[in-house]
């Protein structure tokens, strides 16, 4: 496929094959989804894939969930170890699941985030499947990473840049930095947010020795690039007894975590809660007076959809993921300066004196974060976009390269179970991320950016 990259593929008059597909899923932790955007992610697309016939095999990491399942909710689970090291667990994890995905003959693998997307080469350049992969983030550019590990990172965006056989995109900004930078096809599939079917009770939140209504939320992993210390700083700052909540834990990053936990020791009103999850989280949600979202890098955050489907009234630092999410600056939805704690404290303070114009605001603004970002719509698109990449080249010409897009931003065939993956994984605990980057990056620059 040649330039340019950016093209919505459309319902066309030339049909696309029906048949079921069969799909690995390959770069995130696993399911049942607990913490982790891209886990959620895969759970909520593989589900509403298997439950339109097709087979979905999610290759998951142990211990990642207590209980190890074959199946969940239609798909097909297969579990592969792999080495529990900040720097080669994903790595070593996703080579293992590739080289288990081979034999299996599927019609798509999937890769999510950059680092698992290294291995691309292999489905893509040894087998018949088509390859996707889906860039959540610039995570070449997270804080918690050293130089070797960037350097790996950065190797695995030029592959993503030249691999694989269309490349989705959760936002606008990771959508037109790969329209820029890439050959082939890129599409932009946002995350998508369910409707709440019920107000979550109280309980939950007393049960924590909350006051409902009373406390600011922060929900995420404790990494530097999410900010929460900028928000404890900033908050630190306010009068009152309101509390901050922060309910995340460490991915690899247990220094500043500790750092968090000295600054929370010097103000009672913080609450390090730990990660939360299901009926427990969407009660936090429903009942805070405001969530915050400080980040200075993401993708297209989960969690603030979350919020937002809740109804809670949101303050978001102004980077181009959040605007795209919230739009501009009104009651509900509240910006400011990315990494500004003084501009922060100011908002957030205004945010909690008028708490009834920021909650009929963000009242407001439910209806439409759920109409726009739809679980329902992102599976649609994506499942039309493997169709169209396994079509027939004439097909293709026809259909002129047309995924429908989701709405834009307001500016099984068989049950039988497949035999359990290898419980040895290659040797790879003297690799180092440089010897890693520096291999990955002449493969790299050889490799063609067509097929």
């Amino acid at each position: 496929m040649g330039r340019p990259s950016m093209r919505t593929l459309s319902h066309s008059e030339a049909p696309l094959d029906e048949r079921p597909l069969r799909i690995a899923m390959i770069g995130q932790r696993g399911v049942p989804a607990t913490y982790g955007g891209v886990e959620h992610h895969v759970a909520h697309l593989g589900r509403r894939l298997a439950l339109k016939g097709h087979e979905v095999t999610v290759y998951c990491r142990p211990g990642y969930v207590p209980e190890r399942r074959d199946s969940y909710e239609g798909m097909r689970l297969r579990h592969v170890p792999t080495l529990s090291s900040k720097h080669l667990d994903a790595i070593v994890h996703s080579m293992a699941c590739t080289l288990a995905a081979l034999p299996r003959r599927h019609d798509i693998v999937h890769y999510h985030a950059l680092g698992p997307g290294l291995c691309s080469p292999l489905p893509r350049y040894l087998s018949r499947a088509r390859v996707v992969q889906t860039v959540h983030g610039f995570d070449d550019r997270r804080a918690k990473w050293g130089r070797a590990a960037q350097g790996v990172l950065r190797t695995a965006r030029r592959a993503s840049e030249r691999v694989p056989d269309a490349v989705v995109a959760v936002s606008e900004e990771v959508e037109g930095e790969y329209a820029r930078a890439r050959r082939g096809l890129t599409v932009r599939i946002p995350n998508g947010v369910e409707r709440p079917s019920a107000p979550p009770p109280e309980d939950a939140v007393v049960r924590r020795g909350l006051r409902p209504g009373r406390y600011v939320l922060f929900v995420g992993r404790l990494v530097p690039e999410k900010a929460p210390d900028l928000l404890i700083d900033a908050f630190a700052g306010l009068d009152g007894d309101t509390d901050l909540v922060i309910a995340g834990g460490t991915s690899f990053t247990a220094d500043y975590v500790r750092r968090l936990e000295d600054m929370a020791g010097a103000d009672r009103r913080v609450r390090l809660l730990g990660y939360v999850y299901g009926e427990e989280l969407a009660a936090l949600y429903a009942h805070a007076a405001a969530f915050v979202q400080p980040s200075v890098l993401e993708g297209m955050p989960l969690t603030l959809l979350e919020a937002l489907s809740h109804a809670a009234p949101v303050v978001v630092s102004g980077i181009a993921p959040h605007l795209e999410v919230v739009g501009s600056d009104a009651p509900g939805a509240r910006i400011f300066r990315p990494g500004d704690a003084a501009d922060l404290r100011d908002v957030l303070g205004k945010v909690l004196a008028d708490r009834t114009s920021e909650h009929e605001g963000a009242a407001r603004r439910r209806e439409e974060v759920l109409r726009r970002f739809s679980w329902d719509a992102a599976a649609d698109a994506l499942e039309h976009l493997y169709r169209t990449l396994l079509a027939p080249p004439d097909t293709l010409r026809r259909n002129a390269l047309g995924v429908p897009s989701t709405p834009a931003p307001a500016t099984p065939p068989s049950s039988a179970p497949e035999s359990s993956a290898p419980e040895s994984s290659a040797a790879a605990s003297s690799a180092t991320p440089a010897a890693l980057a520096e291999g990955a990056s002449e493969a790299v620059a050889g490799l063609p950016g067509e097929r």
